[in-house]
């Protein structure tokens, strides 16, 4: 049986705020940025909602990233890249396994695969600029 959730203009300006951002932002960063506009909306809020979105895979998580876990709005594919000077998270649209890469996994996992999270780390050419 699909539960049916009430409409909420809250619940609508938080997704609106972490599809409407590509610096696949924090909860307390979205709380931030929304405050002003929603003086009644809480951090608790925030967070439960987003913990809606990513059980409905409206949104996901690309895990933590300078102690805070941090939200895409794109759920498509896609492939991640995470400084680790600033923790700026850079979407790598263009970058994808290669369907080989894919099978071989399916074989070793002996199952399906639905969707992957590939994220590369290092220093963002901004941060690789301040350093020389």
């Amino acid at each position: 049986m699909e539960t049916t959730r009430k409409h909420s203009k809250k619940r609508d300006a938080i997704l609106e705020c972490i599809c409407a951002t590509k610096s696949h932002p924090s909860a307390e960063w979205v709380y931030q940025q929304l405050k002003p506009q929603i003086p009644d909306l809480s951090l608790g809020t925030v967070y439960r909602n987003i913990a809606m979105f990513k059980a409905d895979r409206t949104i996901q998580s690309i895990g933590t990233v300078a102690g805070l876990e941090r939200y895409d709005g794109n759920t498509d594919p896609h492939t991640h890249f995470i400084c680790t000077d600033c923790g700026r998270v850079i979407d790598l649209e263009l970058v994808a396994l290669p369907q080989a890469t894919l099978k071989e996994a399916e074989c070793t996992a002996g199952g399906t695969i639905t969707s992957y999270q590939l994220q590369f780390f290092g220093c963002c050419a901004d941060c690789a600029k301040k350093k020389n």
